[in-house]
């Protein structure tokens, strides 16, 4: 959700319509931001304190270089209600919504985004049947079932340093503790801080 509010409060970015990398592995990424405490909404599903970020550089802060590697975006229905409450449509890349209590999207929203009611492995073995195997994972629940299944290949999560007291967590309880390698940390506009985490399965 971080990459859709940042680039519907200051635009596309000229890298989003860069030629996607080639070559890249298939993988499950998160993009995400959170607060202090962990949060990635507020304890009434609220996201204003992800607006109140300053940014004098209209700057999407990486995202657009993200969407790069993205072959398409799966996204729970709460996120896509989110989402609709935007002025336009962000969105460049095939867009999923994920929901068993949906039947249908909205009339306006038909021709961008599908409908799945999968669960998170059919997700992947239907998409990547479709030549689609760089996901974009966004939305709490979703990122959550998706790591309970161990699919998630690569977490990037932007940290605001704000305490939010209580919310909607990022993360839930495991079956089983899910190591990751950290790549880098970036320190963005002297305020966020973005740390890289890579999945490390044993072979």
């Amino acid at each position: 959700m971080l990459g859709a509010v940042w680039l519907f409060v200051y635009g596309l970015p000229i890298e989003f319509y860069k030629e996607k990398q080639k070559g890249l592995n298939m993988s499950n990424f998160v993009y995400i931001a959170q607060s202090l405490d962990g949060y990635i909404a507020d304890k009434d599903g609220g996201i204003d304190w992800l607006l109140e970020i300053p940014n004098p550089d209209d700057s999407d802060f990486g995202f657009g270089e993200f969407m790069n590697r993205i072959d398409a975006v799966i996204m729970g229905r709460k996120t896509f209600e989110s989402v609709m409450k935007f002025d336009i449509w962000i969105y460049t890349k095939p867009v999923y919504v994920v929901s068993a209590s949906l039947k249908n999207l909205p009339e306006k929203y038909r021709e961008k985004a599908g409908l799945l009611n999968l669960e998170p492995r059919q997700i992947i073995d239907t998409l990547k049947n479709d030549g689609m195997e760089n996901l974009y994972i966004d939305g709490g629940a979703l990122i959550q079932s998706f790591l309970a299944e161990d699919l998630i290949d690569e977490l990037i999560i932007t940290t605001i340093p704000v305490l939010l007291g209580g919310g909607i967590p990022l993360f839930d309880k495991l079956r089983n503790p899910l190591k990751f390698r950290h790549i880098k940390t970036e320190a963005l506009t002297d305020l966020l801080v973005k740390s890289y985490y890579r999945r490390e399965k044993k072979l």
